[in-house]
């Protein structure tokens, strides 16, 4: 363990160029920089993520008593993820980054892409090396995407692929009616003990191409529906989606295998969860479900993005996940371009919470991996 250092926070408020301080008084861009209290971090990690408040994450005092700045960062979108929109997302970032180098005086940015915010992240170092995303329908791209900066460094840390890939590993595509969520296929349906555990390789194939067409099925209604309600003068709608505790790596535990605990999830018993009205996309309107969670139109599928991302990478997996899998640190790690690359398994559970000292653990190994990368 590296020897801990004084440490000290400040917060961090800050507008962008297309957002603005509103009237009640705050800026859309705000987190917290942790930092050495004696001297100034020469490099420093951002991590946000699409609606998590990641101001006060986990690793920024590990960090910063290891000698490391580390901004958690937060867009508009924080705590508001029914009306994220990537473009916008990636500006406010890029404020952050900014700061970073500007006002902390930060000679080496880190990006630090954690949990579900790994492929926010990724866009964020893809399109700040050139603009290659189409805009939500109805919208035109900010000038000021073109003027976000790009990182030297990409840590993912128990990250998921992308936001389309997860919440569609997640569906439950047994549902038959969207308005309805007590409505089931059985013949589709993961906790009716006549499917498994364990699950046979003709149901997991039949499951899994459930789940992309239940993804396009609502893809497709809501560029109907945006052309319907614009007849009437509108240009969005909310919408509530329902089922999103069915992956079915969450009751066997032999599909992708680890050392995670079976019949388990974030939210506890998955079919109680699954059946109860909390999950990812709960909410959503018809632009933020085509920006953020759409196999086909969305900007925020990870391993794109990261097929342009050539900067040395270190990616980081829990052995004891119980949302994100070996296979899904495998897929990043495979997807970066990068040549100097290194992937990491390492005991904890998604939040390293457990065992004792996992969070001092990640921290050195994280440590180390940026001592070998000094500026």
């Amino acid at each position: 363990m590296t020897m801990p250092q004084e440490w000290q926070r400040r917060f961090v408020s800050l507008e962008s160029a297309t957002g603005k301080r509103n009237g009640a008084g705050f800026r859309p861009c705000q987190g917290l920089y942790y930092q050495p209290r004696e001297t100034r971090a020469k490099t420093a990690l951002i991590a946000t993520h699409y609606n998590v408040d990641f101001s006060e994450h986990y690793l920024g005092e590990y960090m910063a008593a290891r000698g490391f700045g580390f901004l958690g960062w937060n867009t508009r979108f924080r705590g508001n993820e029914p009306f994220f929109l990537l473009e916008h997302a990636l500006i406010d970032i890029g404020e952050g980054v900014r700061w970073l180098r500007e006002e902390a005086g930060v000679e080496q940015i880190v990006i630090l892409g954690n949990s579900g915010g790994g492929s926010l992240m990724g866009a964020y170092q893809s399109q700040a090396k050139g603009v290659t995303m189409r805009t939500t329908p109805g919208l035109e791209l900010p000038e000021a995407l073109e003027s976000i900066q790009p990182a030297e460094l990409y840590i993912s840390l128990c990250a998921h692929g992308g936001r389309p890939e997860v919440l569609t590993a997640w569906f439950d595509p047994s549902i038959t009616d969207e308005k309805d969520p007590t409505s089931i296929d059985p013949t589709l349906n993961m906790y009716d003990e006549a499917n498994g555990p364990p699950y046979s390789e003709a149901f997991i194939k039949r499951y899994r191409n459930a789940q992309q067409e239940r993804n396009h099925r609502i893809t497709a209604w809501c560029h109907e529906e945006l052309k319907r309600i614009s007849k009437q003068g509108m240009v969005d709608r909310a919408f509530n989606l329902y089922r999103t505790w069915a992956d079915l790596r969450l009751m066997d535990a032999s599909i992708d295998p680890s050392e995670r605990r079976e019949k388990w999830c974030y939210a506890g018993d998955p079919k109680m969860a699954n059946f109860s009205p909390r999950g990812i996309g709960l909410t959503n309107t018809l632009r933020t479900w085509l920006s953020m969670w759409s196999l086909s139109d969305s900007f925020c599928s990870g391993l794109p993005h990261l097929e342009r991302v050539d900067e040395p990478a270190l990616v980081i997996q829990s052995t004891a996940d119980t949302g994100v899998f070996p296979g899904d640190a495998k897929e990043i790690y495979d997807a970066l371009a990068s040549e100097d690359k290194h992937l990491e398994m390492i005991p904890g559970d998604h939040y390293f919470e457990t065992p004792t000292n996992a969070r001092d653990d990640v921290a050195d190994l994280i440590a180390n991996w940026l001592a070998r990368h000094e500026p």
